[in-house]
């Protein structure tokens, strides 16, 4: 009886997916960036803020995936971007047959930029190439900053590391985060990593992520 490998069968499917949706998103021209990170990162929030601060200078359009639930797709459409909604029903990560579908769905033709915004997960959406231009990291200070060291497989393939809620960090918050500590350890697994600290919440630090955002999507027109 013939042996059949269902991980490399179900990983060789995706990586088909994920050549076609690349296809697709040269052939608009539009480069996509897969958000991960745990829940409740704040990766939802850092998207909104993004897209409101740079209305009328780059068109944002999201695939929202998630366990259940369309919340944070009917934020994203809030903040007046289109945004495609997949639910995964139980996977703990989107599969490039998703995206692809999500793609199918977004107005490809008048976007500067997609995000695909993964299900929360530090381990299994680090495995699953979906055809992104890159994947990009978001870290939350109260997450604690033992995480790149714990995880290194998602810090060592991202582009970019957001650190989020900086916030926490000031006015006599209790929290123990060392800033330094997670530069130096994603660095030693990614020295090319961009790693940029942030606040969703006060907007501190994000123009420094808008800066490289907006030189990466001007790069592909």
């Amino acid at each position: 009886m013939a042996k059949v490998d269902i991980g490399k069968k179900v990983l060789s499917a995706n990586e088909a997916y994920a050549l076609e949706n690349r296809r697709l998103l040269a052939q608009h021209g539009t480069p996509c960036f897969n958000i991960i990170s745990s829940p409740g990162s704040g990766k939802t929030t850092i998207l909104v803020r993004t897209i409101t601060d740079l209305t009328g200078t780059v068109r944002i359009g999201v695939i929202e995936g998630d366990i259940q639930t369309d919340i944070d797709a009917q934020r994203i459409k809030a903040a007046h971007a289109p945004a495609v909604q997949i639910n995964t029903e139980g996977a703990c990560h989107l599969s490039a047959t998703q995206v692809h579908r999500g793609l199918t769905e977004l107005p490809l033709e008048g976007l500067d930029l997609v995000f695909i915004e993964n299900v929360g997960n530090l381990v299994c959406p680090s495995a699953f190439e979906l055809g992104e231009d890159g994947k990009i990291v978001v870290l939350s200070v109260p997450e604690g900053d033992d995480k790149p060291a714990k995880y290194p497989a998602i810090f060592a393939k991202s582009r970019v590391l957001l650190v989020n809620k900086i916030d926490l960090l000031h006015g006599g918050a209790q929290v123990d985060f060392d800033l330094e500590r997670v530069r130096t350890e994603a660095r030693r697994l990614n020295p090319g990593i961009e790693i940029f600290p942030v606040s969703a919440k006060t907007g501190d630090g994000m123009p420094d992520w808008y800066a490289w955002l907006t030189k990466e999507a001007r790069a592909s027109r």
